[in-house]
C-alpha cells in the first residue's frame, strides 16, 4: 500500500483532426499536491474522446497496481465526465466498450470521483498529451511513467538544474549523446568544457 491512499489525477486527450494523430497525458499527485507521476502514450490515428477514455483508464490502471485505492479524476472533456458519473448515456459504439472497462475498474476503488475542469486547470495533463503527440511525429520512442522526481525535473515551471551532457560538435551543430529532457522552443544556457 501506498503512503498515502488517495490521489488526483489530472487527465487529457487530444487527437489533430479528430480523427487524427491522438495522444493522452496524465499528471497524478497527491492530495497534498506533491507529485507522483506523469506520463503520456500516442495513440496513433483516433478520436479525441477516444483518446480521453485512453487516459482514464491509464489513470485508474496505475492507481489500481501501486495501491491507490481512492481516486479524484480531473478532465477538461465535460462528456466523459458526464458519461462516468451517469449523467450521459454512451451512445457511440467506440466508446461504450472503453466506458464499461473505466466502470469496471473504479468498481475495485474504495471511493473515486470525477470532476469536469476548465482547460487552464488542466494545462499539464494537456501538455503530456500535446508532447506525446509531439515526440511521436518526430520518431521518439514514449517513456515509462516519471518518477516524482522526474516529474519536478521536467516541469517547465521547476527551477533550472545544470546537468552535464556530452555532445559532439560537427558541421556547425551540437549533436547531444542522449535524449534531452526539453520543450519545443525552450532556451538554455551552454557551458562548454572541452574533453581530455
Amino acid at each position: 500500500m501506498s503512503n498515502s491512499s488517495e490521489i488526483i489525477a489530472n487527465i487529457d486527450g487530444g487527437s489533430r483532426g479528430n480523427p487524427g494523430p491522438a495522444a493522452y497525458g496524465v499528471a497524478i499527485k497527491t492530495v497534498q499536491g506533491e507529485p507522483v507521476t506523469a506520463f503520456g502514450k500516442f495513440l496513433g490515428e483516433t478520436t479525441n474522446n477516444f483518446a480521453e477514455y485512453q487516459g482514464l483508464l491509464a489513470a485508474l490502471e496505475y492507481a489500481l497496481e501501486h495501491g491507490y485505492p481512492r481516486v479524484r479524476v480531473l478532465t477538461d472533456s465535460e462528456l466523459m465526465a458526464r458519461q462516468i458519473s451517469g449523467q450521459y448515456k454512451v451512445r457511440s459504439p467506440d466508446l461504450k466498450p472503453l466506458h464499461e472497462k473505466a466502470r469496471a475498474l473504479i468498481a475495485r476503488l474504495e471511493s473515486f470521483s470525477i470532476r469536469h475542469v476548465y482547460r487552464e486547470q488542466n494545462r499539464e495533463a494537456d501538455r503530456l498529451a500535446n508532447k506525446a503527440m509531439d515526440d511521436a511525429e518526430r520518431g521518439i520512442l514514449p517513456h515509462d511513467p516519471l518518477p516524482p522526481a522526474a516529474i519536478a525535473a521536467s516541469s517547465p515551471s521547476a527551477v533550472p538544474k545544470p546537468r552535464p551532457v556530452v555532445a559532439t560538435y560537427q558541421d556547425g551543430v551540437l549533436h547531444p549523446h542522449t535524449q534531452l529532457p526539453l520543450f519545443d522552443g525552450e532556451e538554455v544556457e551552454l557551458e562548454i568544457h572541452r574533453k581530455k
